[in-house]
Order: C-alpha cells, then structure tokens, then sequence
C-alpha cells in the first residue's frame, strides 16, 4: 500500500525532533553517501518544508549534517570546513556509524577533534545505524 501523499514516514519526524530541526531552519549536509541515511535526509526536508543545501552553498545554516566515517581524513579538517557555514548560533551534528557498523570512529575522536576545532559536544542521539554528536561553538549552549 502506497503512502498517502504528504504522509510522514514511520520514525521520519522523530529524527528531526531528534536532532531539533524545525520549520526554518537553513540546513547543509555534507559527506552524504550512499551509505548514508536517507530517511534522517528526508525527516529534515520534510521538517523545513526545503530542500538541504549542499557542500557547494554561500549561505549561512543553522544546521549543518555532517555525514563522516572512519576513512574520510581528518574530522578537524571536515569541522573546521563545516564552521564556514555555520550561523553565529548553529551547530553542528556529526552522523558517524554506530559502533561495531563499517566506518565507526574510535571512542574519543569527535570530542577531541571538536576540542581542536573549538566546538563542544552538547548532546548525543542514536538514529538508526548511525549516532549523532551535537556541536556548538565554544560559550554557544544551545543544543
């Protein structure tokens, strides 16, 4: 049986409850795979009512996704890259594999590459196979 049209998918909204993206925000995603996880793509979409901005955008966000796995270099690097487009309030999630999944960071690795890019971890959410990490900038506590 096909969805009625504009039906949300099963666990689709939660994710960006999960995540508190709501209408308006401007959102980014990059390092979107084919591993990745189109459903937490969709739920934002359909939570913003638009379409994710991509790698490529000039605008500031008030959220920027960032899809990362263990062989994608050095996540200071993709932190750093990712604050370019971040709003003065923003954050930041980084979506990494779930432990024991292809592709999980080692324990540890999103908090000190955070501290390096000076971001703190606010809050953490598992989503699916994938687990989300909540950045700020630093004296920036919003979830």
């Amino acid at each position: 049986m096909a969805d009625a049209p504009g039906a949300v998918k099963q666990g689709a909204q939660d994710y960006a409850q999960l995540l508190g993206i709501q209408s308006g925000h401007i959102v980014q995603e990059i390092g979107w795979d084919e591993d990745s996880d189109t459903l937490i793509s969709e739920s934002i979409e359909d939570a913003i009512g638009e379409e994710l901005l991509d790698e490529e955008t000039d605008e500031l966000c008030d959220v920027v996704l960032l899809w990362w796995r263990e062989d994608d270099g050095d996540l200071v690097d993709g932190l750093v890259d990712s604050i370019r487009s971040l709003a003065e309030n923003g954050r930041i999630w980084v979506l990494t594999p779930g432990i024991g999944k292809e592709g999980a960071l080692a324990p540890g690795v999103i908090s000190e590459s955070a501290q390096l890019a000076g971001l703190v971890q606010t809050k953490a959410e598992r989503l699916g196979n994938w687990q989300g990490s909540c950045l700020v900038q630093r004296g920036n506590k919003k979830p």
